[in-house]
C-alpha cells in the first residue's frame, strides 16, 4: 500500500471516529438515563448538558491520543485486526484521561455508570464503523469497477516484485494491466494475465488504454535510455513512479525534501519524525520533573548510606556517549570502592560479558549498599538530571563508554543514532544477564520499530522487573 494513501486512510479514520465518538455520546446518554434507571433502578444523573466538558475533551484528546499511539498512522484496511484494535485500546485510554483532568478540578458531577455506558457503545460503534469502512469501499469499488490501473515498464525482479503489491492492494482499488520490456525480445516467463508490450509500444498504449500510473522499474543504465518515455508520460500529465533499486537497500526511511528550491532525496536508519521527537522529549522532562519531586527525599537517604558506610564521593561521574556519539557526564550515586576504575584492568580476567563490556556477577569493588542499589537500579536515580538536561531519555539504548564505541563493529554505531536511555527491550530480558551481540539486536529492533507506544510499553514492564531485582549486577 502507498504511504501517502495509508496517510489519507488515517485521515478518514481519524474523522470517522470523531463523528461516532460525538454520536456515541447522546445514546449512552439516553442508555443511561432512561433504560438503566428502569431496569437497574439506578439514580438520576445530570442533564446532558453539563457533560460538555468531558465530550468535548475526548473529541480534543482522541486524535491526539491515537497519533501518539499510532493508530492513525501507518494504517492499512486490509489489516483489519489492526484496525479495529486501534479503537479498543483508544477509546478507555482518552476518556480515562479526560477523567483524571475533570477529577483534579473537582467534577464531582461525572456519572461512573455513565462513563461505562460510553466506553462500551463508543467501542461498539468504532469497532462495527471500522469493518464497514475498512470492507465496505472494496464491495463499492468492485460493483462500480472504480479501479486505478498500473502500467510497469520493466522485466526484472524488481517489477515483478512490484507487481505482487499492486495484486495485493486490487481490494484497495489498484490493478495491474500489464508489462513493458525493455529488451530486444520478450520474456516469457511473466505471471499470465497481463499485458506484455514493448517499450516502443508504450505512448501507443497510453492512447488506447486507460493507464492511471506508470512505474519504471528499470536498472540505472536503462533509466537513462528512456527518458523520451518519460517525458512523454509528462507531458501527458500521467502520474509516473520510479523503483530506486539501485540506491542503498535496508534504509526504512526514504523521502524526497527540498533545502529552498533544491531536491534532496533522504535516507534514515533512525526515527527522524521531529513532532513524535519533540513529543517524547516534552514527556521525558515533564516525567522526569514530576519524579524529582517525590524522589528528593528517597535521594537523600541513599545519599547518607552512601556517606556514612563508604569513604568517597557520594555521586559517581563517568563520561559517557550520548546521541552522535557526544559525550556527557553520566550521574549515579556511587555503588563501588573510590579507586574502582583503577582496580578494573586487575579485573579483566574475569569479565564475564562478551563483546566491548565488562560485566562480573560478584565484583569485589562493589559495596555492601551499592549492592543493594543496583539490584533495584537506585544508582541510577541522579540520571533524572541528565534526562532533564537532555543528555538522556527514559527509553532508549543505554548510554556506551567511549572505549567500547571505539571496538564497536560498523552496524552496532547505529544504536548512538538514538538518545539514551534508562531502560530499553535488553531490560525486559534479563537486564546485566543479556549477551552482548543480543543487546546490540534489541537496541537496533527498538529503533526500527520505535514509537511512543514501544516506549510506554518498555516502561510500563521495566517497573516489575526492577522491584522484582532480577538480572542486576
Amino acid at each position: 500500500m502507498f504511504a501517502r494513501r495509508s496517510a489519507f486512510f488515517g485521515v478518514r479514520l481519524l474523522a470517522h471516529d470523531l463523528a461516532l465518538t460525538a454520536l456515541a455520546f447522546p445514546v449512552a446518554y439516553l442508555l443511561r438515563a432512561r433504560l438503566a434507571c428502569a431496569l437497574w433502578h439506578l439514580g438520576p444523573i445530570y442533564p446532558m448538558r453539563v457533560y460538555g466538558r468531558f465530550i468535548l475533551g475526548v473529541l480534543v484528546l482522541l486524535p491526539i491520543a491515537g497519533w501518539a499511539l499510532g493508530v492513525y498512522r501507518h494504517v492499512d484496511p486490509r489489516q483489519r485486526w489492526r484496525v479495529v484494535r486501534g479503537a479498543i485500546v483508544l477509546i478507555p485510554i482518552s476518556s480515562t484521561l479526560v477523567l483524571a483532568g475533570l477529577f483534579l478540578f473537582h467534577a464531582e458531577y461525572i456519572s461512573r455508570s455513565l462513563v461505562l455506558a460510553f466506553w462500551g457503545v463508543d467501542v461498539v460503534f468504532l469497532v462495527l464503523g471500522r469493518i464497514v469502512l475498512s470492507s465496505g469501499g472494496a464491495w463499492f469499488r468492485n460493483r462500480l469497477d472504480r479501479y486505478r490501473h498500473f502500467l510497469i515498464v520493466g522485466t526484472g525482479g524488481p517489477a515483478r516484485e512490484l507487481a505482487q503489491y499492486i495484486e495485493q492492494a486490487e481490494s484497495l482499488g489498484d490493478r495491474l494491466i500489464g508489462f513493458a520490456y525493455t529488451g530486444a525480445k520478450p520474456p516469457t516467463d511473466l505471471p499470465g494475465g497481463y499485458r506484455l508490450v514493448s517499450v516502443g509500444a508504450v505512448p501507443e498504449l497510453l492512447e488506447t488504454e486507460p493507464v492511471d500510473e506508470i512505474i519504471f522499474a528499470v536498472t540505472h543504465q536503462e533509466l537513462g535510455q528512456l527518458e523520451p518515455v518519460m517525458r512523454r508520460c509528462q507531458e501527458e500529465g500521467l502520474h509516473t513512479r520510479v523503483h530506486l533499486d539501485f540506491l542503498p537497500l535496508n534504509v526504512p526511511h526514504v523521502y524526497l525534501e527540498h533545502l529552498h528550491d533544491v531536491p534532496l532525496l533522504t535516507f534514515a536508519n533512525a526515527p527522524d519524525s521531529e513532532p513524535l521527537l519533540f513529543l517524547k522529549r516534552a514527556l521525558d522532562v515533564t516525567l522526569a520533573g514530576v519524579l524529582m519531586v517525590p524522589g528528593a527525599l528517597l535521594m537523600l537517604v541513599i545519599a547518607a548510606l552512601i556517606r556514612l558506610t563508604s569513604p568517597g564521593p557520594i555521586i559517581y561521574r563517568q563520561t559517557r556517549c550520548g546521541i552522535g556519539g557526544r559525550r556527557f557526564t553520566l550521574y549515579k550515586f556511587r555503588s563501588m570502592v573510590r579507586d574502582a576504575d583503577e582496580r578494573r584492568t586487575e579485573l579483566e580476567i574475569h569479565n564475564e560479558a562478551e563483546g566491548p563490556v565488562f560485566k562480573m556477577t560478584n565484583d569485589p569493588r562493589v559495596t555492601a549498599v551499592g549492592r543493594w542499589l543496583r539490584k533495584f537500579s537506585l544508582d541510577e536515580l541522579p540520571q533524572l538530571w541528565n534526562i532533564l538536561r537532555g543528555d538522556m531519555s527514559f527509553v532508549g539504548p543505554r548510554p556506551p563508554l567511549p572505549e567500547e564505541v571505539a571496538r564497536y563493529e560498523v552496524w552496532q554505531r547505529r544504536r548512538l543514532r538514538m538518545r539514551p536511555g534508562l531502560t530499553c527491550l535488553w531490560a525486559l530480558e534479563g537486564r546485566s544477564r543479556v549477551k552482548f551481540d543480543r543487546w546490540m539486536e534489541l537496541d537496533l529492533a527498538y529503533i526500527d520499530n520505535w514509537s511512543l507506544w514501544l516506549d510506554f510499553k518498555i516502561f510500563l514492564k521495566t517497573i516489575p522487573q526492577v522491584f522484582r531485582g532480577q538480572g542486576a549486577f
